[in-house]
Order: C-alpha cells, then structure tokens, then sequence
C-alpha cells in the first residue's frame, strides 16, 4: 500500500467529512494558516503537490492562491495522533494571508494590512536548515580527524577552529568591500565571492561552538533578549 493512500485510508473524518490542517513553512516551523479539509480536498493535494483545502463558507474545492497566486507547495503531510487532524508541511509561495502578511498568525493592523507585502513577510530566510548543519557538525566532530576536517578543527583545541574564525571574518570584509566597489557587470561574481565567505565563517563559527561546547541555542537566546531589549 502507497503512503498516499495509507494516508487517504486512515484519517479519521469528523461529522461533516472535515478534518482541521495546520500548514507549517517547512523552512523554520511557522504555522501559516489553519483550514479544513475534506476527501477531495486531500486527493487533491496529495495528486497535484499544491495545496487544496475545502471552503466551508462557499461549500467546494479551494485551491489555496487560486486567485493571487500565493500557493502552497506540498513537502509532506502527517495525521496526528488521533488520526483526525493533518500537519501539512508546505513551501509558500508568497505571504500566505490574504491581508498580505506570511501567516495568518501575524498581528497587522488595517494600514499595515493594505500595504503590499514587505520582503520579510513575503519571503522565507531559510535559517532552520542551519540545523541540519550544526547535527552535522556535532556528529563528524567526534569522528577521525584524519578522514574529517570537522574533526581535524575540534581536535586541534580552540586555536583551530577560532583562528579560522579570524580569517574568515578578514576575507568576508575583503569581499564585501570588493562588492562595494563593483559595477552593474561585475557584481553577480562579487556577490557570489561575499556569499562563499560568509558561508565559511558561518560554518567556523558552529565548528568553533561545537569545540567550545556551547550550544547555538544560547546565542539564539542571547539575540532573543538583545531583541526584546
């Protein structure tokens, strides 16, 4: 039996034939929007890889982004532990409530709302596959140093990984004043360089951590009270 129809076969359908979805951005955990879904709705979902859900105030098969083209690109779909609600992991395509803002959850007011979309709210960073790197990090760091240049750093004590730290920060400076200075042509291989360079310090930076035993969450919590402060 395929996925698709264990899924299909094993949800349970409330009285209505409904069942509530929670659509969650795939990259970071946002809860974007909740709406129901019925049979249709899930076939159709599951068939066509774009989000469908059942409209309960026109009674038929809604296509979310019919209409502006925001749509919601299926990654995964999962049914909860009583089998009678779904957690759809999506790629938006755009802001996801019809005021304009990414989630529904978003607190907007009327001016707000009658803007255009802003670029944070429109796009998605993709900052949550930083986990997967660091879980990469932390298991190649235990590894053998000759076959892994995780291990190579964290074997080597703080001065490995930290005096990486130091060049990569010089080179991301060296590339950003390089892009600083480029023309119209030039600034797509500009930009590529500053890109590669941050990407390494970015990657230094975990190895250092991991090296150090510290745990990204407390940076995190650390910016988290910079923010609120």
């Amino acid at each position: 039996m395929t996925a698709r129809r264990a899924l299909e076969e094993e949800i349970s359908w409330g009285p209505s034939g409904l069942a509530p979805a929670v659509v969650q951005d795939v990259a970071d955990g946002r809860v974007l929007m909740v709406a129901y879904v019925d049979a249709e709705a899930l076939a159709a979902t599951l068939a066509g890889g774009e989000v469908h859900f059942h409209s309960r105030s026109r009674d038929r098969l809604w296509r979310k982004g019919e209409t502006s083209g925001n749509v919601l690109r299926l990654v995964d779909i999962d049914l909860d532990c009583d089998g009678d609600a779904l957690l759809i992991q999506v790629e938006p395509v755009g802001p996801t409530c019809h005021r304009g803002t990414r989630s529904c959850f978003d607190p907007a007011d009327r001016e707000a709302a009658a803007r255009p979309p802003s670029t944070t709210e429109a796009t998605n960073q993709g900052f949550a596959w930083l986990e997967t790197l660091w879980s990469t990090i932390d298991s190649r760091a235990s590894a053998d140093p000759a076959a892994s240049y995780t291990a190579r750093l964290v074997a080597a004590g703080v001065d490995g990984p930290a005096r990486k730290v130091a060049e990569e920060a010089t080179e991301v400076l060296m590339a950003a004043k390089d892009d600083a200075m480029a023309t119209a042509d030039s600034r797509p291989a500009t930009l590529d360089a500053l890109t590669g360079e941050v990407a390494d310090l970015m990657y230094h930076t975990l190895v250092l951590l991991r090296e150090r035993d510290l745990q990204p969450a407390a940076v995190i919590a650390r910016l988290r009270e910079r923010h609120k402060g």
